[in-house]
């Protein structure tokens, strides 16, 4: 179901429901365009048109935030769970070695990016890459490296990228892919590496894996969540008040929702 937070398009989908698509684009070679939403990429999206119009054209927006999950909840929205991006991409790895698809990984440095992959074959030895590709490439490459990614023949493409590099260059590129099912991971091949822990289980129910990240980086992090959390903060509670007062959405955000292919 697609609905609409704070102006911003968001697909209201179980991890079930989100693997099941992709798995369904796969098998039929038809292109489905996914995007993780958190607090960090709404509030950015809220000061880059460009940013929020790559996000909203994208086929299925799924949940990947705590807080966007609670604000939704908050506004009344009849949202479960998040499918986060990591979970996501260690389901869809899965599914490639059952069902013998073969995932692209772009993006990374290389060394993350071989460990990274070296790590998914110890876990799943009969998966094989359509191809490996670090993100460390020009504007001016970036033809070159589409024509690889073609060239492949991959089912699937991962790209570990930050926003909103990976959103631009899928905007701009996604058709000459020639992938089925396509899909931004962020940090995620920092995780799969061992590079980067993933908050304990806890601390990710409660929606506290942003402080972990902090404790793990602090000079790179906590000015950077300080900074979206309490601007988003700052946006949902306004959003709270009006609806409260019975009184209409503000008109300040990204964009209106698009219709989905997937969620209707």
């Amino acid at each position: 179901m697609r609905a609409s937070f704070l102006t911003c398009p968001i697909d209201v989908l179980t991890m079930a429901d989100t693997v099941e698509l992709a798995r369904s684009a796969m098998h039929s070679q038809q292109r489905l365009q996914h995007v993780a939403l958190n607090v960090a990429k709404f509030v950015s999206m809220r000061f880059d048109p460009v940013l929020a119009a790559d996000v909203a054209s994208s086929d299925v927006i799924s949940i990947d935030g705590m807080g966007i999950v609670w604000g939704a909840r908050a506004l009344g929205l009849p949202v479960k769970s998040r499918v986060t991006g990591i979970d996501l991409l260690t389901e869809l790895l899965a599914l490639c070695e059952r069902e013998g698809f073969r995932p692209y990984f772009l993006g990374a440095t290389p060394a993350v990016l071989q460990e990274a992959a070296r790590r998914v074959l110890d876990k799943h030895p009969s998966i094989v890459f359509a191809g490996l590709r670090d993100g460390y490439f020009t504007r001016e490459q970036e033809a070159h490296v589409v024509s690889e990614i073609r060239s492949s023949r991959a089912d699937c493409l991962f790209i570990g990228m930050p926003s909103p590099r990976k959103e631009r260059f899928l905007a701009s590129h996604r058709d000459a892919l020639g992938v089925s099912f396509i899909m931004g991971v962020g940090g995620s091949f920092d995780i799969l590496a061992g590079a980067v822990r993933r908050a304990p289980v806890r601390m990710q129910h409660l929606g506290l894996e942003w402080l972990y990240r902090v404790y793990q980086e602090p000079g790179r992090m906590w000015w950077r969540y300080a900074k979206t959390n309490t601007v988003f903060a700052g946006i949902l509670a306004q959003a709270i008040l009006r609806q409260t007062l019975g009184m209409r959405p503000s008109a300040n955000g990204p964009l209106p929702p698009g219709t989905s292919r997937v969620g209707g």
